[in-house]
Formats: structure tokens, C-alpha cells, sequence
């Protein structure tokens, strides 16, 4: 197992738990989280996401990876994580503006459905 992969294991359950919160982490607080330091810590977080997003697309599962944002662009995860999602062919925009805004946002739905109301 590379030390992405290894990496990726670890950030799960963190993500998901962000996830079922309801919540983002920024990539340093995903680092903090995770027991990272110095140096290239988000360079190390960026790489464990992708092989995530590779995952969770094969196995046709949203994308966990969403859970983390850029504290530099908005509450929006950084280019990177667009550029996979087209590769993957999940989606077909830029890296930023309203188009990437929206495709977060639905992801950030599929990860965290709303409940129906109790009857």
C-alpha cells in the first residue's frame, strides 16, 4: 500500500464524520485531524483525496473528498479536485465560479441526504 493509499484509510472515517455532521474541513484542519505536520502536509491531504475520489468513483459512491475545502477559495475545494472530477467524467466545467460552486454543493448533497419528515 502506498503511503497515499495508507493516508486515504486514515482521512476516511474523518471525512465521514464531517459528512454525517453536516460540515467541511478545510484541508490544513483535515491535516491537523489526521496528525499531520510539516512539511507538504495539504500536498500529502491533496494526494490521499485523489486516490479517495478515484475509490469512491469505482465504487460508485459519492465523493467523500468534497468534505474538504480550500479556506482560500470559499468553502470550495481547490482546482484539483475538479480537474479529477472531470477526468473521472462526473463533471464537465471550470475550477471555479458558479458551475463549480453547484457541483460541490450536489455532492456535498449526495454525501448527506435530507431526511424525510417522521409521519
Amino acid at each position: 500500500m502506498t503511503d497515499s493509499a495508507a493516508l486515504a484509510d486514515r482521512l476516511r472515517p474523518i471525512l465521514e464524520d464531517a459528512a454525517r455532521r453536516g460540515v467541511t474541513l478545510t484541508y490544513l484542519e483535515l491535516a491537523s485531524a489526521a496528525g499531520l505536520g510539516p512539511p507538504r502536509a495539504i500536498h500529502r491531504i491533496t494526494d490521499a483525496l485523489e486516490d479517495l475520489m478515484r475509490a469512491d468513483h469505482a465504487a460508485g459512491r459519492p465523493l467523500l473528498a468534497a468534505v474538504a475545502v480550500s479556506a482560500k477559495r470559499g468553502g470550495l475545494p481547490a482546482p484539483g479536485f475538479f480537474r479529477l472530477a472531470a477526468e473521472l467524467g462526473l463533471y464537465f466545467g471550470p475550477e471555479h465560479g458558479d458551475q463549480a460552486a453547484l457541483f460541490h454543493a450536489m455532492e456535498l448533497q449526495r454525501l448527506h441526504p435530507p431526511r424525510e419528515p417522521s409521519a
